[in-house]
């Protein structure tokens, strides 16, 4: 399957998730949206991946939301007798954008942003979402919903402030300024800042790479603990992980990697099982 606003390459378990329109800045309309969920939805489902690496073309990662996302509720009549549907209708449409985000965040396989530019209103919703954020030292990051008078609705404010201060995601908020590489470096939103773009997707898969090279079950294991925690206690984390591991200890694989080590060659591990696809029913080989 052809996609209008991605180009996918998949090499050695990493699959690398390209926004391919520059000339517009990357913004994302009505098909980016449509496409983005269905598109992640395949590669986890597929068994095939390890790793999923999102990255972009052009001078900015994303300029954020397209505007014509919205051009079916502009359209409503602004009439008292309309005012439920035209909400009813507006809340629909966000529903469906914040679950176009959380596939990242419930995809089996670690996602990872390279960020170069601008990464602009719903850009930092769906940077948020992924597993970890790397940035180019041009990259900055901002809320920009504030500047146009809208509230971030997409997925911003639940998962940056799990990132970074309290204080600094007000700040950003309710000021709509700015966050550059470093700053957000020093804060914990991005792992680390390159140079340039090349320096950053060369690091991004050198990181990616070693990812895929562990145990697909454990890294999946090691993600769904580190979700959990987040909205659990101690003690129900500590519960859940021993359900998970008497549910899915593999002995094999851990004699596997012993073997590997003493043998210097790479491990041979099973494959996350396949699961039926989401939203429609083709194969991998399909992405071109």
């Amino acid at each position: 399957m052809a996609y209008h606003c991605f180009k996918v390459e998949i090499n050695s378990y990493v699959a690398h998730v390209k926004f391919c329109r520059p000339d517009k800045r990357n913004s994302m309309t009505p098909e980016f949206w449509n496409e983005l969920p269905r598109l992640i939805d395949k590669l986890d489902s597929s068994g095939d991946v390890r790793v999923i690496v999102l990255s972009s073309t052009g001078p900015h990662f994303t300029a954020g939301m397209d505007l014509s996302v919205f051009a079916g509720a502009s359209e409503e009549s602004v009439n008292a007798s309309n005012l439920q549907v035209r909400a009813a209708k507006f809340y629909d449409t966000v529903k469906r954008l914040q679950n176009t985000f959380s596939c990242l965040a419930q995809a089996r396989v670690p996602v990872l942003a390279a960020v170069q530019g601008g990464c602009i209103g719903a850009g930092v919703d769906l940077a948020t979402a992924c597993d970890m954020r790397y940035a180019s030292k041009d990259a900055f990051f901002t809320i920009q919903e504030t500047n146009i008078a809208m509230t971030a609705d997409v997925g911003t404010f639940p998962r940056l402030g799990e990132l970074i201060p309290d204080g600094i995601v007000r700040e950003l908020a309710y000021t709509g300024r700015s966050m550059p590489a470093e700053e957000a470096h020093r804060w914990g939103l991005v792992n680390s800042v390159y140079d340039s773009h090349e320096d950053m997707l060369e690091g991004v898969m050198n990181i990616a790479n070693a990812i895929a090279a562990k145990a697909p079950m454990t890294i999946f294991g090691c993600k769904k603990m580190i979700q959990y925690s987040q909205d659990h206690t101690v003690a129900d984390t500590l519960d859940y992980v021993g359900i998970w591991n008497a549910s899915f200890f593999n002995k094999a694989e851990i004699m596997e990697s012993m073997k590997a080590k003493q043998e210097k060659r790479e491990p041979n591990y099973n494959a996350l099982p396949a699961k039926a696809l989401a939203h429609e029913d083709t194969d991998l080989s399909q992405i071109e």
